[in-house]
């Protein structure tokens, strides 16, 4: 009962809501959430059967003493062997659901390493032609001079900041700091590497991770 050897790529909000189905839903449920398919179905199955297992043996215990209302026959005991059965295979359900969600987390925490990593890749200033290409691929910023700046916009104030706060976790992780501009639900981001006087594929990266973290 392991963890599959091919997990998909999940955000972290994708990746804490699974926990939670997983752990205080139905165990298997954030395990289909988070795409671990086989993890998943094994799961459900297991806490399923178990929860079908635990009610029938509380309805065959229960129609002896209903019975009694008709007759004056003693209950005879049903054992509690259906009870432990129910409830272990419940119990496994509930822990591999645990140890796939501490995969998904460990998956999550590694992607953010390599992020960092990939962030920290030299200071060198590429030509105008990687510059432009660049740019094409981040639509949404635009380019004054040596600087690159985009907008953002959220549904109010507190999600502005939320946002903010993230940026400012990553830039410090990363030590490459953008001017940041707040208007209550609107929040301006400007990069540009000082060290190298202008633009580099640093600047880039750190635009492509605030465009995915706005949608998180």
């Amino acid at each position: 009962m392991k963890p599959s050897s091919t997990p998909k790529k999940i955000s972290r909000a994708s990746a804490r809501n699974a926990t939670l189905l997983n752990l205080l839903a139905t165990p298997g449920l954030g395990s289909l959430a988070a795409r671990r398919w086989f993890e998943g179905i094994g799961q459900i199955l297991l806490s399923v059967i178990g929860f079908i297992l635990v009610l029938v043996w509380f309805v065959r215990e229960m129609i002896p003493y209903y019975s009694q209302m008709f007759s004056d026959a003693a209950p005879r005991p049903v054992g509690l062997k259906m009870l432990a059965v129910g409830a272990l295979l419940f119990a496994v359900a509930w822990f591999w659901s645990l140890v796939t969600s501490l995969s998904i987390s460990r998956e999550v925490s590694q992607m953010d390493v390599d992020a960092l990593k990939f962030f920290s890749a030299g200071q060198i200033k590429p030509d105008e032609a990687k510059i432009q290409l660049a740019l094409a691929a981040l639509p949404d910023w635009q380019r004054k001079g040596e600087v690159i700046s985009r907008t953002f916009q959220f549904k109010n104030f507190p999600a502005a900041m939320k946002f903010v706060d993230t940026v400012a976790l990553v830039a410090e992780q990363v030590q490459h700091h953008p001017d940041i501009d707040i208007r209550w639900n609107k929040v301006t981001l400007a990069l540009t590497t000082h060290d190298a006087g202008g633009l580099t594929e640093k600047d880039f990266a750190l635009a492509r991770k605030c465009d995915a973290l706005s949608q998180v």
